[in-house]
């Protein structure tokens, strides 16, 4: 599956820093940048670039990171954070978009659902890969049913008919998009080869790309599926959770947030959402 890649190459590292991939090299030569050796070939741990970035920005390191919800879109989150008048802004584009900006600290809140098949786990890898001591903590929120969402008129056996299908995508380093290409490498289908007529950057508009024939069909979640009438074949249950920053934890507009998710009103319309499932609310995953 496509994620955010733990080490970088030369080449990478010189497109992240807008750089030459020699003057990279120069930097290495001299130890001016943290890197590592195997096999002859130069590897660049990310966590460390992005520390080495910050060490050398021109202006200085944020204490305080913005009061900012980003990473994976979610109706019932958007519409959680509204509700609730909490005042804290959103940003969604994607789980690993989401990632960056937290570790930049340039949001407070970072919602994922990054699926690793290998450990048959959700998030938890990536996190601890990339924000161990630190000052995060990761809790759960929402569980989601994800499938595929079809033109009802359609006759969708298997998720293997998606080979014939045009596809509402997700854009790179999306958890959905991440997820559609593990869910096609387990059933040997070349993500490569498919038909993806439109990227959509959010649930909405790739749902929205279905209901009004701009696609056959979406890796998309069932509530959404069900508002538009439109078919579906259910492929994975998925937490959502939520990275936060611990200081921002207490925080009066993260408060307000989190007693609004606890309250009758989210309760209910939880309820009445198709797809939706609540367990352990806030319950914690990990911690920085």
């Amino acid at each position: 599956m496509s994620s955010a890649p733990e080490y970088l190459t030369t080449k990478e590292v010189a497109e992240l820093l807008r750089l030459k991939e020699r003057k990279v090299y120069d930097l290495a030569a001299e130890e001016a940048i943290p890197c590592t050796r195997a096999t002859g070939k130069l590897l660049f741990s990310r966590a460390a670039i992005d520390h080495w970035l910050l060490q050398h920005s021109s202006s200085p390191e944020p204490t305080v990171a913005t009061s900012l919800i980003t990473g994976s879109h979610d109706p019932l989150l958007e519409w959680a954070v509204r509700e609730s008048q909490c005042g804290i802004a959103t940003s969604f584009d994607g789980s690993v978009d989401g990632l960056q900006k937290f570790a930049s600290k340039k949001a407070t809140v970072s919602a994922l659902h990054l699926y690793f098949p290998e450990q048959k786990g959700w998030n938890v890898p990536q996190v601890e890969g990339q924000f161990t001591s630190t000052e995060s903590v990761l809790v759960s929120w929402v569980y989601r049913q994800r499938g595929l969402v079809f033109n009802p008129q359609l006759k969708l056996k298997d998720f293997t008919d998606v080979k014939n299908l045009s596809i509402a995508g997700r854009q790179e380093g999306s958890g959905s998009q991440i997820l559609m290409e593990s869910l096609l490498s387990e059933v040997a289908i070349d993500n490569a080869e498919l038909n993806y007529t439109i990227v959509a950057r959010s649930e909405f508009d790739a749902v929205l790309a279905v209901a009004e024939g701009d696609a056959d069909c979406t890796l998309g979640l069932k509530s959404l599926a069900t508002q538009h009438q439109l078919g579906f074949f259910p492929m994975i249950e998925e937490p959502l959770e939520l990275l936060i920053d611990r200081r921002f934890w207490f925080e009066e507009s993260m408060q307000k947030f989190v007693l609004f998710c606890q309250s009758n009103t989210f309760l209910d319309r939880v309820e009445k959402l198709d797809g939706y499932r609540l367990d352990k609310v806030f319950s914690v995953r990990f911690i920085g």
